[in-house]
C-alpha cells in the first residue's frame, strides 16, 4: 500500500479503538476502494460492523477478508468470535479449528473454541480446551475463568469455584470472573457470598442485564424483595429482550401479589414478536399462573409470527395436556417433533398426551428411549412405571413396592431441644417468617401457598442448621432398610455417600395442594411435617392428606395407590420417582412443611 494509504488504514484502526466507530467505519471503506485486493481493510470494517450490531455485514466483510487471505489465523478466529456471539455453534467451531489449523499455538482461537464449547454446553471438550491453554501458560487468568465455566457446567462446583479464585488471585481486577464466581455462589447456596461478589464485580466495571438478573436473583433469595424487583426490572430495561430476566421478573411479581405480573414480558413479546424465545417465556409464565386461555392465544400469535417453531409447539402442546384436551396436545407435541426430530425432550409431551389418552403401548418406545438417554431421570422412570401398571406388567410393583420404598419416622427432637413440641416452637415461627410471598411459584406442584425463596441449605440460622443435622440419621435409616440391588433405579444407586440437594417450606392455606409430581433430579425425597391443621385427622376426607401413585396428568386406570396422614414431626422418605401429591385442605389453619432431596455424593 501507498504510504498515504496505510496512514488511513492506522488512523481508521486508531479510531476504532477509540470507540469513534462512524469515523472509522467511512475511512476504512475509502481505503477498500483505494486498494480492493488488500485482506486488512475489509476486516477491519468488519469488526467495526460487528461492534455497530451490523452482523450480516460484519460476516460478509470478515469472509471476504479470509478469501484474500486465507492463512491468517486471527481472521478465522474473528469469524469464530462473531459466529459465537450469533449463537451459531457450529459454524464457530468449525472457524476456530481452522485458526488452530493453521497455528496450534494461537491462544485467542483456543480461548474462542473453550468458550463457544461451554456455550453450546460441551462441558467437557471445553475444559479440555481451556487446560491446554493453562499447560502453555499456568498464569493465563482467562483461561482459569474459561475453565471455571466449563466445570460449573459439568456441575463440578467446588472445582469451579477453585478456578475462578485462581483467575481472581492472578488477576484480581478481573470483573468477568468475579461476576461467574458471584452466579456460582448462588447456585451452591452461598447467597450471602455471592451477593458480595456480584457488588465487587459491578464496581469492577461489569454492567449490563447479565449481572442485573443475577443480583436480582440473590437479592430475591436473601428476602430484600424491593431491591430485588428494581434491580431485576432495571436488567429488562437494560435489555427488553433478555427472556431470562423478562420471566423472573413476572414470577417474582406473580408471587408478590401482582395482578399484572407479565405486563412487561407481554410488552416485549409484542414488540418482538419474531423473538421466539420471549414468546416461549410468556407463554411459560401464563400456563404456570393457570391463564390457560391467554397462553394458547400468545402462543398462537407466535406460531403465527415465527413459524413452526418446536418449543413454541411443545408448549401449546403442554396447555392443551393441562386444559384436558389431550387430543389436541398429541396433535401439537407430533408438529413439535416434526418442526425439529432431533431434540428428543420433545417427545416428553408426546408422551404425556398418549398416557392420558390410554395408550400406554404407542408411549412405551418412546419412554424408553428416553430412560436409554437419560437412565437416572426420574421422570421417566415414573412414567415408564405408569405404563408398566397399564398394561399389568409385574415389573411395576418392582419399581414402586410403596410398602417398602414409602416410610415413616417420627423424629426425636435434635440436640438443644427437650421434645419436639419445644422444637417446633422454634422452627414454626421461624419457617412463617420466610414465608413472605402471597402466591405459589409458578414452576412448582404448589397451588394456593407459598414456597420460602431461599434453598434452605445454605440458610445460617442455627435452627435450620439443627432441622437439617437431625434429618441424617433417618436418612441412614431408610438406606438401610431399601438394601442394594444393581438392577434397581433407586436401589442400584445406595452405595457411598449422599448429600441433601435441595431443601425449602411450603405453606399450604385455604384451597391449598400440590398437583402430582415428581422430582426430576432427585434420588430421594421427602416431606417433613412441621405444623398441621386439625382437619387431617378427619380420615374420611382426608384433607392434606400425601397421596402415592397417580400420575400428574389423568391416566385412564392409573388412581392413587398410597395415602398417609400427616403428623406435625413425622418424616416421611420415598423415591424421587414416585408420584406423588396432596389433597387441598379446606379451612384457614395452615399445613406446613420442609422438603428436601437426597442424591448420591458422588453423582452415581
Amino acid at each position: 500500500m501507498r504510504p498515504e494509504i496505510i496512514r488511513n488504514f492506522q488512523q481508521a484502526a486508531a479510531l476504532e479503538r477509540q470507540g469513534r466507530l462512524a469515523e472509522a467505519a467511512s475511512l476504512c471503506a475509502a481505503v477498500m476502494d483505494s486498494v480492493p485486493e488488500e485482506a486488512d481493510p475489509p476486516h477491519l470494517l468488519g469488526l467495526i460492523r460487528k461492534q455497530q450490531g451490523r452482523a450480516a455485514e460484519a460476516e460478509t466483510l470478515l469472509r471476504a477478508s479470509i478469501e484474500k487471505a486465507p492463512n491468517r489465523p486471527e481472521f478465522h478466529a474473528n469469524l469464530g468470535n462473531l459466529l459465537s456471539q450469533l449463537k451459531r455453534h457450529a459454524d464457530a467451531e468449525q472457524a476456530y479449528r481452522r485458526a488452530l489449523a493453521l497455528n496450534g499455538a494461537f491462544r485467542p482461537a483456543r480461548l474462542g473454541l473453550a468458550r463457544l464449547l461451554s456455550d453450546a454446553g460441551i462441558h467437557a471438550a471445553a475444559a479440555d480446551e481451556a487446560r491446554k491453554l493453562l499447560a502453555a501458560d499456568s498464569r493465563d487468568a482467562q483461561a482459569h475463568a474459561a475453565l471455571g465455566v466449563a466445570l460449573a457446567g459439568q456441575e463440578r462446583y467446588a472445582d469451579a469455584e477453585a478456578a475462578y479464585r485462581e483467575a481472581l488471585r492472578i488477576a484480581p481486577g478481573y470483573g468477568a470472573a468475579r461476576h461467574n464466581l458471584g452466579a456460582l455462589l448462588s447456585k451452591m447456596e452461598r447467597i450471602e457470598e455471592s451477593l458480595e461478589e456480584l457488588e465487587h464485580a459491578a464496581a469492577a466495571g461489569i454492567n449490563g442485564a447479565e449481572i442485573d438478573f443475577n443480583r436480582g436473583s440473590a437479592l430475591m433469595k436473601l428476602y430484600r424483595f424491593d431491591e430485588g424487583e428494581q434491580v431485576l426490572a432495571d436488567a429488562v430495561r437494560r435489555d427488553p429482550q433478555y427472556a431470562d430476566a423478562q420471566k423472573l421478573l413476572a414470577k417474582f411479581r406473580f408471587m408478590r401479589g401482582a395482578d399484572n405480573f407479565a405486563d412487561e414480558l407481554a410488552r416485549a413479546a409484542r414488540r418482538h414478536p419474531d423473538n421466539a424465545e420471549l414468546q416461549l417465556a410468556l407463554g411459560q409464565v401464563l400456563h404456570g399462573a393457570n391463564r390457560l386461555d391467554a397462553a394458547a392465544a400468545a402462543l398462537g400469535d407466535a406460531l403465527h409470527a415465527c413459524g413452526a417453531h418446536p418449543r413454541l409447539l411443545g408448549m401449546l402442546a403442554s396447555v392443551h395436556q393441562e386444559s384436558g384436551d389431550f387430543t389436541a396436545a398429541l396433535r401439537r407435541a407430533r408438529e413439535a417433533c416434526k418442526a425439529n426430530p432431533d431434540d428428543p425432550l420433545l417427545a416428553d409431551y408426546e408422551i404425556d398426551a398418549l398416557m392420558s389418552l390410554g395408550r400406554a403401548d404407542e408411549a412405551l418406545p418412546l419412554i424408553q428411549a428416553g430412560r436409554r438417554r437419560r437412565p437416572q431421570h426420574q421422570w421417566y422412570i415414573a412414567i415408564e412405571a405408569t405404563a408398566q401398571r397399564l398394561r399389568g406388567d409385574p415389573r411395576y410393583e418392582y419399581l414402586c413396592d410403596y410398602g417398602a420404598m414409602v416410610r415413616t419416622y417420627d423424629l426425636d427432637a435434635p440436640r438443644g431441644w427437650g421434645s419436639m413440641a419445644q422444637f417446633h416452637d422454634d422452627l414454626v415461627p421461624l419457617l412463617h417468617e420466610r414465608h413472605q410471598f402471597y402466591a405459589h411459584p409458578l414452576d412448582q406442584s404448589l397451588r394456593r401457598g407459598t414456597q420460602t425463596p431461599r434453598n434452605l441449605i445454605g440458610d445460617p440460622h442455627p435452627v435450620i442448621r439443627a432441622f437439617i443435622a437431625a434429618m441424617q440419621t433417618p436418612i441412614a435409616e431408610y438406606r438401610n432398610a431399601i438394601g442394594v440391588d444393581d438392577a434397581h433405579p433407586l436401589r442400584s444407586r445406595n452405595r457411598g455417600e449422599a448429600r441433601l440437594s435441595g431443601c425449602w417450606s411450603v405453606r399450604l392455606t385455604r384451597g391449598g395442594f400440590h398437583v402430582n409430581h415428581i422430582h426430576p433430579e432427585g434420588w430421594i425425597s421427602s416431606a417433613y411435617y412441621a405444623e398441621v391443621p386439625d382437619e387431617v385427622a378427619d380420615r374420611q376426607r382426608q384433607s392434606g392428606w400425601i397421596k402415592f401413585g397417580e400420575p400428574r396428568y389423568p391416566v385412564p386406570g392409573a388412581g392413587a395407590e398410597k395415602t398417609l396422614q400427616p403428623q406435625a414431626g413425622r418424616l416421611v422418605l420415598f423415591p424421587s420417582y414416585l408420584w406423588h401429591g396432596t389433597t387441598p385442605i379446606e379451612n384457614d389453619a395452615p399445613r406446613m412443611t420442609v422438603a428436601f432431596d437426597v442424591v448420591p455424593a458422588t453423582g452415581t
